[in-house]
């Protein structure tokens, strides 16, 4: 079996001490593929060290809507913009979007958000999209888009809207990603979320180290525990689980244009991660 986790933060410092041994779970639980999300373009040479030395990683590069307001300017959309087409290893823009709960630079997110979705389309490269509390101003900043610009393909990452909210997402042309938030047991939006979104649409992720997944809820996530999402999804949709692997990976392939690495060594030897 086979599975991609779409949606890791592994250069935060909770990774440092034992990212040899977290990469070996994962590659132990058949984790093949991951997309390593950026918060900040600041983050981005880390991002590709790390790369350098995993071969299954790729990455995106972008700005969060939470550090829109300190670093946002029309320098950062030039930088976004270069050091995606620097290497082509990116596979992505993002993780950008909005971000309502505590915010309210609601303006300013929308602009940095529309800049970042410009970036994507000239590139011809997906987006990757945070939501939170901003549902509708969402799909209306995408329809707008849509309408003066053209299409944009991209993923809702962490989803956790209702039923009617997801597609609105679904019919912009989105995949639906889910998190270790859909194991939680009284998650049930979600879970009719989950339920609901077609079989050629879905995606999964750990978002970690956050969100840890049930039985590991209340510990670092990593993303050995993509493997749970699976399994509870699998588990919501009355399905086989390496049926749902196997689809879930070549949607994660399909977005972002990722091949199939051959099984990739366990050897510890040629990763030395936590002395780097």
């Amino acid at each position: 079996m086979q599975l991609v986790d779409t949606h890791v933060h592994i250069n935060f410092d909770s990774f440092q001490a034992d990212l040899d041994a977290v990469v070996l779970r994962w590659r132990e639980e058949g984790i093949v593929r991951l997309v390593h999300s950026c918060v900040e373009p600041a983050e981005f040479p880390v991002i590709q060290q790390l790369a350098d030395r995993i071969p299954e990683l790729s990455f995106a590069v972008g700005l969060h809507p939470l550090d829109v307001q300190e670093r946002w300017g029309l320098s950062t959309a030039d930088e976004i913009r270069s050091l995606a087409r620097s290497d082509s290893r990116v596979v992505a823009i993002g993780e950008t979007g909005l971000d309502f709960f505590k915010a309210s630079n609601y303006e300013q997110q929308q602009e940095a958000l529309t800049a970042q979705l410009a970036i994507a389309q000239a590139l011809d490269l997906p987006v990757i999209i945070h939501c939170r509390d901003a549902a509708k101003p969402m799909a209306e900043l995408l329809r707008r888009f849509w309408e003066q610009h053209g299409a944009v393909k991209g993923v809702m990452h962490c989803w956790g809207g209702s039923v009617t909210e997801t597609q609105w997402f679904l019919d912009l042309g989105f995949y639906i990603s889910f998190s270790g938030t859909v194991t939680f047991p009284k998650a049930t939006q979600i879970h009719e979320s989950a339920q609901m979104v077609p079989s050629d649409r879905l995606l999964i992720e750990t978002d970690c180290p956050f969100l840890a997944p049930v039985p590991r809820r209340g510990k670092r996530n990593e993303p050995a525990y993509v493997r749970y999402v699976a399994e509870q999804i699998a588990r919501l949709r009355q399905v086989d689980l390496d049926q749902l692997a196997m689809q879930t990976t070549r949607n994660a392939c399909t977005l972002f244009n990722l091949a199939l690495p051959a099984l990739v060594s366990a050897d510890t030897e040629s990763l030395q991660f936590a002395s780097q």
